[in-house]
């Protein structure tokens, strides 16, 4: 289970290719982050000029008594940082407005991905770690969007105008204030590799969480039932601890950053005032000279702050991006070709010829199947369990793909036609029936908006599903809880039925579909079964060989083979596998 857990690593932190690519999702908002490209110019065009103003100030009008001067100014500096104020705001929008809709854009893409992702996929990957994909990576590459992309040119030109101004001003007082730039890159250098491998670790432990949050919150009823909790408990503990051990790494790593840099601030500040504050009472430096640049260092070292964390959102970025990169890049591993037939009015023929299906490599759940339900007909499929009952009910639904034969629908290859209209042609009713959070109407109609509410009560009647929905409080409206937690079994199988009678299917499914259900809710279901089959084809998987005594055909499974076929008595008359499945079961 750990193997299915563990999060792949990746190695590459920053990649052009990928952020090239991820820069495609802004083209199409490119006036929008031109706007807020040009206020961030503004702003720090903004930022740079109030020390300057104060320099002015002191040096210009306080020390020579000038009122009106300093009013001038007071009235110049309030008008700059009004306007910074008026275009950070727009600016702050305008980015969160384009970041989000990036993201949402990005968002739906993943998600429509994996609604393409066969049945496969989805055995091969935890829940939790898709979750991290859709809402974790993703806000990482938001924050991205709204963070760092436009942002880092602010700090860029923050720190030329800068350098330039103070150079300007002097260029020796400057020359002295930047004493402590290569400390600054040495501890930049330094932070950037250690905070990489920090972050790397931890990424790959919150995932490891929300995949084991996700398996053992759905198995929660298991879990209790096997008086499991402390054992769950102590794998979840050693697995939280993993992650606390990884966040606190990282977080080691940026608690020596930041006082190291706050060392190296103080001690150019430091140097400035001893230099500058001397050059000052030797009468060869104003005094608002000094003021502007002890301003001025403090503005230099904010930006160096961001770029280093603006680095790590980057770094947060890309490794987010890579992975969802990862999942779109993965094929569909069952695609319609190029210009797939049209089934038209399915009349139900069912051929199997020749087929071998493994789930992995070559461990054949069905060897050399072949079989033919002709159209109208109830075929039923018994034998004991991995006998390959159940995945020959997938590959009609082309679930998954065979790797050798063919499967027909009146006589077309599967493979040749569309595989959602083939799906749309096939209502499955599953021992296990899944209900989505909602309404019981919105269980049966799936959002299917051409089945109205007079259809939905309609089925629900002739499936006997009214008989529990009209006792409910609000009927058709009540609500459904997250896998239809509070109806019981028979409840939840007799949804299952107007589900797939809403949709008349041409082919009908039944998989174990009265197992473990009471007396009298079996007898609503048997009624709504013969109700249901009548001008359809007919598939039943059953182990209770009572409900299949009249089925037009039994074909009997075992390790992937057909083994008998035939009618109930037919085969009972054989005295082969299918009699002894029936003596096991009627031996009392």
């Amino acid at each position: 289970m750990n193997n299915f857990h563990e999060e792949e690593v990746v190695v590459k932190t920053f990649d052009t290719q990928l952020l090239k690519r991820l820069l495609k999702y802004a083209k199409p908002y490119v006036g929008l982050i031109c706007t807020s490209f040009l206020l961030l110019i503004l702003i720090t065009l903004g930022d740079l000029a109030r020390p300057y103003l104060m320099k002015i100030a002191i040096d210009d009008y306080i020390a020579v008594g000038n009122k009106d001067g300093l009013k001038n100014i007071a009235l110049i500096f309030v008008a700059v940082i009004t306007g910074s104020f008026a275009c950070n705001y727009i600016q702050v929008y305008i980015l969160n407005y384009t970041g989000q809709k990036i993201i949402y854009n990005m968002r739906q893409e993943l998600y429509s991905h994996l609604l393409r992702m066969s049945l496969s996929f989805y055995d091969r990957n935890p829940v939790g770690r898709l979750v991290t994909r859709v809402s974790n990576d993703m806000e990482n590459l938001n924050e991205m969007y709204t963070t760092v992309l436009v942002n880092l040119f602010k700090d860029i030109f923050t720190l030329t105008g800068i350098v330039i101004v103070m150079l300007r001003m002097n260029a020796k007082v400057a020359l002295i204030s930047f004493i402590a730039i290569p400390f600054i890159f040495l501890s930049a250098l330094i932070f950037r590799k250690e905070s990489r491998k920090a972050y790397r670790v931890t990424r790959v432990k919150l995932a490891k969480i929300n995949a084991t949050l996700s398996e053992n919150i759905s198995g929660m009823k298991i879990i209790q039932i096997f008086n499991r909790e402390k054992y769950k408990y102590d794998e979840f503990f050693a697995i939280n601890d993993e992650h606390r051990q990884a966040s606190l790494r990282e977080v080691f790593v940026f608690a020596i950053f930041r006082p190291s840099m706050d060392l190296i601030y103080s001690f150019s500040l430091a140097l400035l005032i001893w230099y500058g504050g001397g050059r000052v009472l030797q009468g060869a430096l104003p005094f608002g000279v000094l003021f502007a640049f002890v301003n001025y260092i403090d503005q230099f070292f904010k930006p160096i702050n961001d770029l280093t964390e603006k680095f790590d959102i980057l770094q947060s970025a890309m490794s987010s991006a890579e992975r969802i990169f990862m999942l779109l890049d993965q094929e569909e591993e069952i695609k319609n070709i190029e210009s797939p037939k049209s089934l038209g009015k399915v009349i139900g023929k069912i051929e199997f010829k020749n087929v071998w299906f493994a789930y992995e490599g070559e461990n054949w759940v069905l060897k050399d199947v072949s079989f033919t339900i002709n159209p109208g007909e109830t075929v039923a499929f018994v034998g004991a369990t991995s006998a390959g009952k159940t995945s020959i009910i997938s590959l009609i639904a082309r679930l998954y793909d065979i790797q050798k034969g063919e499967i027909l629908i009146d006589g077309k290859n599967i493979k040749e036609v569309d595989k959602y209209e083939l799906r749309s042609h096939i209502g499955v009713v599953l021992q296990d029936v899944f209900l989505f959070t909602g309404d019981i109407k919105g269980n049966i109609r799936l959002n299917n908006q051409n089945i109205d509410d007079e259809k939905i009560k309609e089925v629900a009647g002739f499936v006997n599903a009214d008989t529990f929905i009209e006792n409910l409080p609000n009927k058709y409206d009540e609500k459904v809880m997250e896998r239809g937690a509070t109806l019981s079994s028979g409840q939840r199988q007799l949804l299952a039925f107007a589900r797939a009678l809403a949709f008349n299917p041409s082919v009908l499914v039944l998989d174990e579909a009265t197992s473990n259900i009471d007396t009298e809710t079996e007898l609503l279901i048997q009624d709504a079964i013969k109700k249901l089959i009548k001008g359809r084809t007919n598939i039943i998987i059953a182990h209770r060989l009572s409900t299949i005594q009249n089925a037009d055909k039994i074909i009997v499974m075992h390790k992937g083979k057909i083994r008998e076929m035939g009618k109930h008595q037919e085969l009972l008359d054989k005295k082969g596998m299918y009699y002894d499945l029936y003596l096991l079961q009627y031996k009392e």
